[in-house]
């Protein structure tokens, strides 16, 4: 699949800004420890051949609140179907990215361009879009609850019980905030990130 995303860069980012240390102080504020990696394994075969159908929920959202859609419109205030198809693609990716990459440099360097890609500094960039020229990050930190509380139908469609549920859950849950956490250092001052 990751072959033929474009503009998925994944190995390819330049170097993040942010530390492996840092990273570690970050998995620990968010209590992302091995049994979390697990379970996002789990998760990951558990919601591998539902990604469209998260992508539908997640996409249905977006487009149910115009302040959302907007930052994937043109001047005229009309959705650029082209760019949000390729930001589909990868969004997909980073569901799957998000439950089996290990946590490591290139993974970390991934998360920064994604963050970029939120900014003025990389927006519309990787798809030659003529759009809104940033994500607000209040509507980036909004988002966690959404895209966290929207998964749980997903990782109980497969017969896994009550526990290994919530424990799918929980580690989405912190990996979901432990990104965001990573992608807001592309819209922070340096010295107070």
């Amino acid at each position: 699949m990751t072959a033929t995303i474009p503009g998925y860069l994944y190995g390819e980012a330049d170097r993040s800004p942010v530390t492996l240390e840092e990273l570690a102080d970050l998995r620990a504020s968010v209590l992302l420890g091995p049994e979390d990696e697990q379970a996002l394994r789990l998760a990951g075969d558990v919601l591998e051949d539902q990604v469209e159908d998260v992508l539908d929920v997640w996409y249905g959202f977006v487009g149910a609140n115009p302040h959302l859609l907007a930052v994937f419109a043109t001047a005229d205030g009309k959705p650029d179907g082209h760019y949000l198809d390729r930001v589909r693609a990868r969004f997909g990716q980073w569901i799957l990215d998000t439950c089996r990459r290990p946590y490591d440099q290139a993974w970390l360097d991934y998360q920064h361009e994604i963050g970029l890609r939120h900014t003025t500094a990389k927006k519309n960039g990787t798809d030659q879009a003529d759009a809104a020229p940033y994500v607000p990050l209040r509507h980036v930190i909004a988002l966690i609850y959404p895209i966290t509380a929207t998964i749980r139908p997903f990782l109980e469609r497969k017969g896994h019980s009550p526990e290994q549920v919530e424990a799918m859950f929980q580690a989405w849950f912190k990996a979901v905030v432990l990104q965001v956490a990573l992608w807001s250092r592309a819209y922070a001052d340096v010295r107070e990130w």
